[in-house]
Parts: C-alpha cells; structure tokens; sequence
C-alpha cells in the first residue's frame, strides 16, 4: 500500500471510493474524509471531493473516478498543477490539498481473485509535505514575521482574482462607467451603453444559477442573431402566420377594451409568436450541435436543459434590447417632445431602466423556461413533442398573462412577474439537477 512520503513506518488509511457516491474531503465533520482541523488549518470545511463516473467502464471492469475542488480556499493541486473545476484520476496521482497541505494518492487495489478490479485504495498522509524527512529544509515563517505576500497580496492571490473575487465583472462594470462618462449629452449611445450593462448583469446573474460554464461569444452571437432576426423577412413570415392567419391582429379596435378578446389576440400575437421567434437560434444551435465532435458538440450544441436555458435568456437579451431601443423607447421620445427635448430623453431613460431591469421576470424568464424544455427533449427524446409543446404554451402564457395584466391593476402584474420568474428558478433547479455533468457545474458545487 501507498503511504506519506518519508513514513514508511506509520501505517496510512485507506479508503475505498463508492462506485455511485461521492466521497467529500474535508474539516467538516460530515465529510466522508475528515481531517484534524488542529493539524490542517488550511484545508477547507468541505475542501474537494473524489465523485464517480457513471456510465464508463473499461472493458477490463475498471471504473473511473474524477476530483473536483469544492472553492476551497487554498486549492486543490493534482500532481502540483492547481486544479480547476474538475479532473479525472489515473493511478498513482496525487491530490495535496493546499500548497502546503496533506497529500493523498490513488491508487488500484485489487479485490479477490478474478474479480475486476473496480475500486480504488487512497493513502492519506498525516503530515503536511513541509515536514517530510526525505524533503530538503524549507524556511519556516515565524507566526509574528510578515511575509512579502501579505504585504502584497496580489503577488500570491493573483491567480485566483478571475475565479473568487469577481475580477472579470468588475472590469466589465468599470469599462462600461468610463464609456458612459464618454457619451454623456448623446442620448442614443447612452442609453444603448446603459440598456447593454443592464442586460449582460441580468444575463450574468442567470448564468451564475445555472451554473454551468458556457462560451461567452456564444451567448452574443445568440442574442445578436435573435436582434438579426427581427429586422429580417423571417419576422415578416412570423407576422404573417400569427397576425393574419391567426387571431393574433392586435390592431382591432376591440381589443382594446375586451379583456378577454385581448386575452386571445396577445396569446397568438405575442406569447406563442415572440417565443417561437426567440427559439429560432436556440434550435439552430441544437442542429449545429448535432454535427460537430466532441467536446465541441456539447459546448456549442444543446444537450441538456442548462444549456437551453442559458441560450434561451441569451437569445431574451437580443429580443429585449432591439424591442426597446427600437420601438419602445423611441415611440416615448416622439410622444413627449411637445414638453422639451430634455423631458422627452428623460422619459426614454425612465422607461428604459425598467424594462431592461425586468428582463429576468420578463423576456428572459420565458424564453429561459421555453429553453429548459428544449434541453429536457434531448434527453428524452422519445417524448420530446409532448415536452416542446408544455414548454411552449406555459411560456407563452406567462407572456400573454404579463402583456394583459397592466389592464387589472399594478398588483397583478407584480404578481406575474413574481410567477414567471418562480417558473424560471424552479426550472434552473430542476436543470440542474437533471444535469448529466452536474458534479463539474460550479453552482451545484457551491450549493452543496
């Protein structure tokens, strides 16, 4: 059996790893491998965990396993290299946990002869690397001393600024200060700058639910293509099908004042029509999906409902940014002129921030729950027309009930607003936890 280094005389515990179970690391008392928080102080409560891969076997029996850093606060290193997210296990490899923290080691121990081998046997060392006899003397650092890298942090934290400080949104928030510094006494790129932010912090919130690591180009070239969309002829063919040879005519004078016919007209002329046309790219990244190898088919390609989920609300940003800038904010510039060009841009601004602001209980909440079930119809494909037609019509109701409500009372639409985004939430915790990669989604790590 594999022990510490430099102690061969102690004898190590072993554990042997479940074939479905996770097995947790940590301080913490409930962990499955709990170490002695007096000796190891750097090991998180819960530091890294060692999960199983179900569905892969070798022809030989053997069973595969993978070791996911759980945000630990001073990492999990694999053979030295710092792991992120996750990373499966060979033989001999060797987890520390911490720079300077205890070690295990992974290995094959067979069991009774002539059975597979399919488990695993893990030393754990009780001593951290800095004590091993057989390492050179390393300088120790006096409790009182100061060290160079706590008088300047960044020269050991730099590393892990992108991953736990919130780096890449925080420069993102600062560029977008400095352009609208820039562009003030130019409404049109001001607000096109403001609605931008807005909508990438409604984006990146949604995102940070679901959990699970999506290219970012790919999410702008879904919301660019629904903005695509909806100043090309398909919006016409849309128009056509759902405003002529449906009820979906909202010009009708009736309309106006028959809650129940307005009821009908916005179901087919807004609700199914808007999510259909929001689904376009969602569907196109499905079939493009479907034509490229692995691992580019499932970062690119809609394979489970995370994944419809985060292109839905993409493809929500698109819509929702050329509806406002185009149609909405404008048609209030023009109709409050008559009171001064600085209360008609005022007026654009007030009804932009909210609409924008609104996008996860509005356009994103929709297509997102749409998008769960165009996920959900990969993974049961046998299904899928019965689970496309639920998600459709629940997503489109949402929206019918959201365009209608204003005509009841404030109270109301508040309240559909709080449903649509309690159907998106429940959907992304469902997603998740349907998900076949949910062991390396960073969100299901953290909320464990």
């Amino acid at each position: 059996m594999l022990s510490s280094r430099g102690n061969t005389e102690r004898r190590l515990p072993h554990y042997l790893l479940s074939s479905s179970e996770s097995m947790a690391i940590g301080r913490d008392l409930r962990c499955e491998i709990t170490l002695d928080a007096s000796l190891y102080r750097s090991v998180s409560r819960r530091h890294a965990e060692v999960v199983p891969i179900l569905g892969f076997e070798s022809p030989h029996g053997e069973r595969f396993w993978q070791v996911c850093d759980l945000d630990s606060s001073n990492g999990t290193f694999v053979n030295g290299e710092r792991l992120q997210g996750c990373q499966v296990l060979q033989v001999g490899d060797r987890i520390m946990l911490g720079q300077n923290g205890p070690e295990l080691v992974f290995e094959y121990q067979p069991q009774a002869e002539g059975q597979p081998l399919n488990s695993f046997g893990v030393a754990l060392g009780t001593f951290p690397p800095a004590l091993d006899p057989t390492l050179p003397p390393q300088k120790t650092v006096k409790s009182e001393d100061v060290s160079l890298t706590q008088l300047f942090p960044i020269l050991s934290t730099g590393r892990e600024l992108t991953h736990k400080a919130y780096l890449v949104p925080a420069m993102v928030t600062i560029t977008f200060v400095v352009l609208l510094f820039l562009a003030i006494g130019n409404p049109a790129v001001f607000n096109l700058l403001l609605a931008a932010y807005l909508a990438i912090g409604a984006l990146y919130f949604i995102y940070q639910l679901c959990g699970k690591q999506k290219p970012w180009w790919l999410l702008v070239a879904v919301a660019t293509m629904t903005a695509l969309v909806l100043i090309s002829p398909v919006l016409d063919l849309f128009t056509l099908v759902f405003h002529h040879l449906l009820p979906g005519d909202l010009s009708s004078t009736n309309a106006a004042t028959n809650f129940w016919l307005l009821l009908v007209k916005m179901f087919f002329g807004a609700g199914l029509m808007e999510e259909l046309l929001k689904a376009v790219p969602v569907f196109i990244a499905l079939g493009v999906g479907l034509r490229l190898r692995s691992p580019f088919k499932s970062r690119i390609g809609v394979w489970e409902p995370l994944d419809g989920i985060l292109l839905g609300a993409a493809s929500a940003v698109g819509f929702s940014l050329m509806e406002t800038l185009g149609v909405y904010v404008p048609a209030t510039y023009k109709s409050s002129l008559l009171a001064g060009q600085e209360a008609a841009q005022l007026a654009g601004l007030q009804l932009l921030i909210p609409r924008v602001l609104g996008l996860v209980a509005g356009h994103m909440a929709y297509s997102g729950y749409f998008g769960y079930f165009i996920g959900l119809s990969v993974l049961r494909f046998r299904q899928r027309w019965l689970i496309l037609s639920v998600g459709l019509f629940t997503a489109a109701g949402l929206h019918t009930l959201w365009n209608t409500a204003g005509m009841l009372s404030p109270v109301f639409l508040a309240f559909v607003g709080v449903l649509s985004y309690a159907f998106l939430g429940a959907a992304i915790l469902k997603a998740r936890a349907l998900s076949p990669t949910r062991s390396q989604n960073f969100a299901t790590r953290f909320m464990r």
